[in-house]
């Protein structure tokens, strides 16, 4: 071979060296690839054994021995229906770093988000995981992620969190599910054996939220004011003033908001159900809205009590202002049961009651025809009445401006 001519010289079964005036040699392989005669390169000529330890479809320089080899399997691929060229081109680059969990994580967010329209239920799927999973799961190969890892995210607020470390658990397996659907791992997510694992740690059982006695309300609230001003305290009151849902008050923007109109449109994409909903603003929360933007210049996107650096307020945040008022024996979901037993006792309309809570009327032929939201009703009565009962007296709406001041 060291003295071949120019030319095409064969070695049998599709196996050419092609030599070039120059004297430059290299092997061609030609093989019947997917219904066409085709010629691929597979490597150049030398007479030196090549002693690195390099796979046979990644070296560019072979032997007539290495040659035949790589001719035999490139023959075998091609039989196959695939591409020798292709299939070598691949072999010879570097081979990808694993995925991680946290970044199939987002992919699978990314992907499943799109049919979601629930724009809270898109913000807090993934908010889960950054909270509870990404700190120990983050930045392992989603394809080493195991059983024993998940109960490592569960254990911490199995017991006190049930309902969140149920959520957690069902989003991390359908992580896992959509990495095994896309080839970032062998296997689907091992539900089986963390149910296994969990078993014996019972979860208390569901009930409803526990609600603070609403003749407590006027004193609580009074010590939260006492303590000063903070995103999380003004969340609170301002989320006992208006009776809204928790994560209605976190998401809540000041695009949201029209101070002019005393009004607050939930939109349907933040609402529970999937519906604007329009809520009135008593003094005191118009009150509470301007103390937010002296502590946060508002912006129509940004939130009106954020967390930290400008993004979503934690779902604890409240809780630990309302612990640390005192009412660490309550939920703060639970306000609005609180105003709902205040406005029966005191003859207020069911109807009214429920507008207020953005309830839905689970009778569908009543709901059908009945359309109104009782908008002026809760404006001009039920909400003015709410405010003064846990303010004591309309006084106390003034004093919370000018404790700012």
């Amino acid at each position: 071979m060291k003295n071949a001519k120019p030319g095409r010289h064969s070695d049998g079964k599709g196996l050419y060296l092609l030599v070039k005036p120059s004297g430059a040699a290299s092997w061609v392989l030609r093989v019947q690839c997917q219904g066409q005669r085709r010629d691929f390169g597979i490597g150049s000529l030398t007479l030196d054994p090549v002693l690195a330890d390099i796979p046979i479809e990644r070296r560019k320089l072979l032997t007539l021995a290495d040659a035949r080899e790589k001719a035999r399997i490139g023959r075998a691929l091609a039989k196959a229906g695939m591409n020798p060229s292709e299939h070598w081109r691949q072999a010879g680059q570097p081979e990808e770093a694993p995925r991680t969990f946290r970044q199939v994580a987002e992919e699978c967010h990314l992907q499943a988000t799109k049919s979601w329209r629930n724009k809270k239920h898109q913000v807090e799927w993934l908010e889960s995981l950054r909270r509870y999973a990404f700190a120990t799961l983050g930045e392992q190969p989603v394809g080493a992620v195991d059983a024993a890892a998940i109960q490592k995210v569960l254990l911490p607020f199995w017991l006190t969190k049930g309902e969140t470390a149920r959520r957690v658990k069902q989003r991390i397996g359908a992580v896992l599910d959509y990495a095994h659907a896309k080839g970032f791992r062998s296997s689907e997510a091992p539900m089986r054996a963390v149910n296994q694992l969990m078993r014996g740690i019972k979860q208390p059982k569901a009930g409803n939220f526990a609600a603070m006695p609403y003749k407590d309300l006027p004193a609580f609230i009074a010590t939260v004011r006492d303590g000063g001003l903070s995103s999380g305290r003004l969340a609170l009151q301002f989320l006992i003033l208006t009776a809204a849902r928790p994560g209605e008050v976190r998401f809540m923007q000041w695009k949201d908001v029209d101070l002019d109109a005393a009004e607050w449109r939930v939109p349907p994409e933040k609402a529970k159900a999937d519906k604007l909903h329009i809520v009135p603003l008593v003094p005191a929360a118009i009150d509470i809205l301007k103390l937010a933007a002296s502590l946060n210049p508002p912006k129509p996107n940004g939130y009106v009590f954020p967390g930290l650096k400008g993004k979503t307020m934690s779902d604890a945040t409240m809780a630990k202002v309302q612990r640390m008022a005192g009412g660490g024996d309550y939920t703060v979901h639970a306000m609005r049961s609180a105003f709902r037993d205040w406005a029966a006792d005191n003859g207020y309309a069911d109807s009214w009651c429920e507008a207020a809570l953005a309830h839905l009327n689970p009778n569908k032929t009543e709901a059908a025809y009945r359309r109104t939201t009782f908008f002026e009703q809760r404006r001009d009565r039920l909400m003015p009445a709410w405010a003064a009962f846990v303010l004591n007296d309309q006084s106390k709406v003034v004093s919370l401006a000018e404790k700012r001041a």
